[in-house]
């Protein structure tokens, strides 16, 4: 008996959205079914039945797009913009943790050197913690570390590997547990070239920008 009631209820809840529905006349082309009137014909719900040949450019107002009331839930899918007739691309929204921090300027390493300096550790303080605190649930990191030219390319390519492990380590002490890839590419990426013919002292200094440490998240939701 009591089944009977609700089915009842539900019966007449839907006939009085029937009831309320605002008709709404059915485009020329064959996109919305429509009744013997011309007129489209709806759910109890208040939705409009599509035909298969429908396309967002059939859309029209009050079956895609903002509902009139006092259909429940009135807010439908947008109708999708056209331009030459073709859909505009969507714009996807960047994740704002996702972030490149370089330590560059006064916090790049000495001529051979892997130990940060007090302006890298800054930085890292400054830029890279608080990021990380915000973004929960980060999921992984990469830090490439670089060199200059002078050296052979053996050489310098542990060395690249050195200065980003010195930098994982520094993160790894602040208390960061978040996965770290550790890589290094030695001289192959500079970022400045300088005249060979420098002297020595002129040329490591010119070099400098070289000698740093990119740190890269990736993939960091809120």
């Amino acid at each position: 008996m009591i089944n009977k009631v609700v089915l009842g209820l539900l019966l007449g809840a839907s006939s009085s959205y029937v009831a309320a529905q605002t008709d709404i006349q059915a485009p020329t082309n064959n996109a919305y079914t429509q009744d013997s009137r011309g007129v489209v014909t709806r759910s109890a719900f208040g939705l409009c039945w599509r035909s298969g040949a429908w396309t967002p450019g059939d859309a029209v107002a009050g079956c895609d797009g903002a509902l009139a009331s006092p259909i429940p839930n009135p807010t439908a899918p947008d109708v999708a913009s056209h331009l030459d007739g073709k859909v505009a691309p969507v714009a996807i929204a960047t994740n704002s943790c996702d972030f490149t921090i370089a330590l560059e300027s006064d916090q790049t390493f000495g001529l051979n050197q892997t130990v940060l300096n007090r302006a890298a550790k800054t930085r890292i303080d400054h830029d890279v913690l608080p990021k990380l605190t915000a973004c929960n649930g980060a999921s992984g990191m990469t830090i490439t570390g670089y060199t200059d030219l002078l050296g052979n390319a053996r050489s310098n390519q542990v060395l690249s590997e050195k200065r980003a492990a010195a930098v994982a380590s520094y993160l790894k002490k602040k208390g960061v547990t978040v996965n770290m890839k550790v890589a290094g590419v030695g001289a192959s990426q500079p970022v400045k070239d300088c005249d060979s013919t420098l002297k020595r002292t002129k040329l490591v200094a010119c070099l400098a920008p070289n000698r740093r440490v990119l740190i890269e998240m990736h993939n960091l939701p809120k």
